[in-house]
């Protein structure tokens, strides 16, 4: 190791860059023809499983697919995908479906044959569908009944609409309608292999570019931390497949031969009985689920003694909520990450005992991935304990913005992806999150995380979910504004909950105004809209003129 490197922290004092301390990735050459789905499945067979171990399970019917049927279907429907679909390499097909077992198959189908796979929100308006075929231009949609009809209005389609949860697709996965189309296209590890959405919390969504080399290279990371098992860890996924989240958690499955419990419709409810119905040992969550599951009452009459550890990502988790969480479910751990969609998901991940343990804490680098912290006045790079915006570097890193070479620009600099958000390394490498650096609070010249005041708001036992934007104010510029969802009967008030919060913060970070609500508007990783509340906001102060 470079003798200018700290054994500790992994940073570098001359070149002011935070360095992994993993072992260092084997991966295939930059310009090898290997596909993230060939690659994928081969690292698979590191696994002591044989292929008669179930890959999939449907929740609400109990459908279970081996890992032996999964790869007969991904290549059955990789070969069927050309032939009859007559699907062309560099082609991109956009996906609008919910969770379904159907989605992993046709994923890694559609990367074996080097489709671009682009998958959406079925939610998703006729806007932002308009807006998504102006920037991809898909030449087919694979959608659910449910949702094809606001794919009718894009005739020019090449290859039209095909229905997941058709008898027809079924047939394509399960029997090859043609003999011999001879071998697959030969992809690169350069060619684009997924098109994800930023989450729009900023601004309209953004095409995130990942190539194969992306998706190789967080399969090689999983690959180097798995870790000992009797038994396949059995996984509930409460994410969607169209976010990077659940999208790369289906690498993740197949490199360490997981079973995955499927949810095509999220509740609580439904989550917490197929916990006890399947066994689970492991569930893949976002910071508001685990509010919910500190709650109390939440989890009564349930069985979740199989529950080993919870992933959590996508956004923040607070210190409070991690706590509280932790001394109701003694024995399961909680393993956070921290990435982008630009980064193909998590580059800094904790793995070991201690470092789950490590309070308030991401975790540390992942193996190939460097950083630095810039400092968003002057441009310099800033040292361990020194807070300033979070840059990244790695193989892990898209490839750019589809259509948006001004967005590229801004974002890639010399191969370092600008993330936006406000954090600091202390001095053994542990990651810490303060906050999105355009979300911050400007409070008389200081600056106040909203995530901060969240994690605090979260933690009374009276208050469900909580959001806090920065509300305008002549003097201050900006004050703390909670939007509160009480727990059913509660009859919190305003000062009750200014009062709780400016007992344990400094006067800057005081909450000003407090606005009573029945939701918080969020995407569907559980990142809160901000800008939602804003307008809302702005609406009440003017109706009060």
């Amino acid at each position: 190791m470079d003798t200018d490197i700290d054994t500790r922290s992994g940073f570098n004092r001359s070149s002011r860059t935070f360095h992994n301390l993993r072992p260092p990735l084997q991966l295939p050459p930059p310009n090898a023809t290997i596909s993230a789905a060939a690659y994928t499945l081969s690292l698979r067979r590191n696994s002591p499983w044989p292929d008669s171990v179930t890959t999939l399970i449907d929740s609400a019917t109990g459908y279970r697919v081996s890992y032996a049927e999964f790869i007969h279907r991904v290549e059955t429907l990789a070969t069927n995908l050309i032939s009859v679909l007559k699907l062309s390499k560099g082609d991109t097909a956009l996906v609008l479906s919910p969770n379904l077992l159907q989605v992993p198959i046709l994923c890694f189908a559609l990367l074996s044959i080097g489709v671009v796979v682009s998958p959406l929100n079925p939610l998703a308006t006729r806007s932002e569908i308009t807006h998504i075929f102006h920037l991809i231009k898909p030449v087919i949609v694979f959608a659910t009944t449910s949702v094809a009809a606001k794919t009718d209005e894009f005739l020019d389609l090449r290859l039209g609409t095909v229905l997941l949860d058709s008898p027809e697709f079924d047939s394509l996965t399960k029997t090859r309608k043609t003999s011999g189309i001879g071998a697959l296209p030969q992809v690169s590890q350069s060619d684009v292999a997924a098109i994800l959405y930023s989450s729009g919390t900023t601004g309209n969504m953004k095409g995130v570019m990942l190539t194969h080399r992306n998706l190789t290279a967080l399969a090689a990371v999983y690959d180097a931390v798995r870790v000992n098992r009797k038994q396949p860890a059995m996984f509930l996924y409460t994410m969607p497949f169209f976010h990077v989240y659940g999208f790369t958690f289906c690498l993740r499955a197949m490199v360490l031969s997981e079973t995955v419990v499927i949810m095509e419709r999220f509740s609580l409810r439904r989550m917490l009985t197929a916990v006890e119905r399947f066994r689970v040992t492991h569930l893949a969550v976002v910071p508001p689920l685990v509010v919910a599951l500190t709650k109390d009452g939440v989890t009564d009459g349930y069985d979740l003694r199989s529950l080993e550890g919870i992933a959590c990502g996508a956004a923040p988790l607070g210190k409070e909520t991690a706590k509280a969480f932790k001394s109701k479910f003694q024995g399961v751990a909680i393993v956070q990450g921290y990435g982008l969609t630009e980064s193909t998901a998590g580059i800094v991940r904790s793995m070991t005992s201690e470092e789950t343990n490590m309070e308030g804490a991401i975790g540390k680098l992942v193996a190939g991935v460097e950083a630095k912290i810039v400092n968003p006045n002057t441009g310099e790079a800033m040292f361990p304990g020194e807070v300033g915006e979070l840059w990244i570097r790695g193989p892990t890193i898209m490839k750019g913005y589809v259509g948006d070479p001004e967005a590229t620009s801004a974002t890639l600099l010399d191969g370092w992806l600008r993330t936006g958000d406000l954090c600091y390394f202390n001095n053994e490498g542990f990651l810490y999150v303060v906050d999105r650096l355009k979300e911050l609070i400007k409070y008389k010249g200081y600056q106040v995380a909203p995530a901060e005041l969240e994690g605090l708001l979260q933690s009374h036992p009276e208050i469900n979910d909580a959001a806090v934007i920065p509300y305008p104010d002549e003097e201050a510029g900006q004050v703390p504004m909670a939007f509160v969802i009480r727990q059913p009967q509660s009859s919190l008030g305003e000062a009750e909950i200014i009062d709780f919060v400016a007992k344990q913060v400094p006067p800057y970070k005081k909450i000003r105004h407090v606005a009573f609500v029945d939701s918080i508007p969020k995407n569907a990783a559980g990142k809160i809209l901000r800008r939602e509340l804003t307008k809302i906001a702005v609406q009440k102060s003017f109706s009060r003129l």
